[in-house]
């Protein structure tokens, strides 16, 4: 969050000059909707969250756009390690029968394709989830015995 906050800062100058500036948030749908286990991830991503809604208020008028993607279930070797400290059995268990959660690349290709839509469209918010996430506490998952 404060590094959301320190960069968007340092550069947000430059970015209006340009004429045609874009400040993008990577959030997370934890953002928006907290969960069991996850109060200071949550606080985080809905201070970013909070930054993106309240940077983009500021800055009406200004040819500066603020887009928000916030993925969901993201299927990455470190994030749930990190945020588990390190405990790999953990980690998998987040993932354990959810067919086809996001990768890294379903996200860099959400980003690609927020950022080359034409000047004048801004993207406030895009969630992007697995088809197998309907919110953070609805995920289906497909168990041992059925995958026979």
């Amino acid at each position: 969050m404060l590094g959301v906050l320190n960069m968007t800062q340092a550069l947000l100058p430059r970015l209006e000059e340009s004429g045609d500036g874009t400040v993008l948030v990577l959030t997370s749908v934890a953002g928006h909707v907290v969960y069991e286990g996850g109060a200071g991830y949550a606080a985080a991503e809905h201070g970013a969250h909070t930054l993106a809604a309240t940077l983009r208020l500021e800055l009406v008028g200004k040819p500066v756009r603020v887009l928000e993607i916030a993925p969901g279930m993201v299927e990455t070797e470190e994030f749930s390690l990190n945020r588990l400290r390190g405990g790999s059995e953990a980690a998998e268990a987040v993932y354990a029968g959810v067919p086809d959660p996001l990768t890294a690349e379903d996200v860099a290709e959400t980003v690609v394709w927020a950022l080359t839509r034409p000047p004048h469209v801004n993207i406030d918010l895009l969630v992007v989830r697995p088809r197998a996430q309907a919110a953070q506490h609805r995920v289906h998952r497909i168990s041992d015995d059925t995958q026979g």
